[in-house]
């Protein structure tokens, strides 16, 4: 009697399916914003840093520079400071995001997550959301302060919106900048000589802390063109009155072109996969 050799079925292994674009940034920022809680110091620093300026030049370099603008005491000055201080407040985001995504493709947790079944966009829109977040808390922050020092705004609520709006707009672009700049550097330490120039360099040559009019001519040239300005005096505008002509068109283009360059940059960098 011949038996019958039956061949078992072959097993199928499991292969988790991909979820979707949404729920992978939100886990990835979810992971973000845990870190931020669990390891404040950078948090604490994107805070102190444009606070200490403001409370630096209110009062020991205020009086000073009413003078030099034709205003008597330093109560003027706070309310043309305070807008490009908010400003300087987006800027220093710059560093901590650029450190945070070089330390993430250095210590190897990028490659893992490229191996997993997640959408790879994703890795970056946790960590871009998360940092506009932490911006803005910052922003509210700063605001808080400048109010207690003497801060006066007689802007209406639609003024006040449109000026959340466009911090929030110059936040998204120079994090997004910051992403793509935080895939090139080699380490973190070198992460904070690229940021510079977007959170301490470009400020100063801007009309943050002095008008225009005030600076030497080839020196107003650039400073007059570049994003800080723009985005400063439309912030100016809208929060104390000022008059914004070009800058409010500039500053949109400004943004949304930073953003773009910033989020078309790093994409690319991703999907070539930086070599470390």
């Amino acid at each position: 009697m011949s038996t019958v050799t039956t061949t078992p079925a072959p097993t199928r292994t499991h292969v988790p399916a991909p979820t979707s674009a949404l729920q992978n940034s939100l886990t990835m920022l979810r992971r973000n914003l845990r870190h931020a809680r669990r390891y404040p110091a950078m948090t604490i620093s994107l805070v102190s840093m444009p606070i200490a300026m403001l409370l630096l030049f209110n009062y020991v370099f205020g009086g000073t520079m009413s003078a030099g603008m034709g205003d008597q005491g330093s109560g003027e000055y706070i309310d043309y400071l305070v807008p490009g201080i908010l400003l300087m407040a987006v800027g220093s985001g710059v560093l901590p995001t650029t450190v945070g995504v070089c330390t993430d493709m250095t210590e190897g947790i990028v490659a893992r997550f490229r191996t997993m079944p997640i959408n790879g966009s994703s890795i970056l829109t946790g960590r871009a959301v998360g940092a506009v977040i932490q911006t803005m808390v910052t922003i509210v922050f700063v605001t808080g302060v400048a109010f207690l020092i003497g801060f006066r705004s007689g802007a209406e609520p639609v003024e006040w919106i449109a000026a959340a709006g466009l911090l929030a707009l110059m936040s998204t672009a120079l994090t997004w900048l910051a992403v793509a700049l935080g895939q090139l550097v080699k380490a973190p330490e070198a992460a904070s000589s690229v940021a510079l120039p977007f959170s301490f360099l470009l400020p100063f040559l801007s009309s943050v802390f002095v008008p225009l009019d005030s600076m030497p001519g080839w020196l107003r040239h650039f400073a007059e063109w570049q994003p800080y300005t723009a985005f400063t005096e439309t912030l100016r505008g809208l929060l104390t009155g000022t008059e914004i002509g070009k800058f409010g068109p500039l500053a949109v283009g400004w943004g949304i072109a930073i953003a773009l360059l910033g989020f078309v940059w790093a994409r690319s960098l991703f999907k070539r996969g930086v070599t470390r």
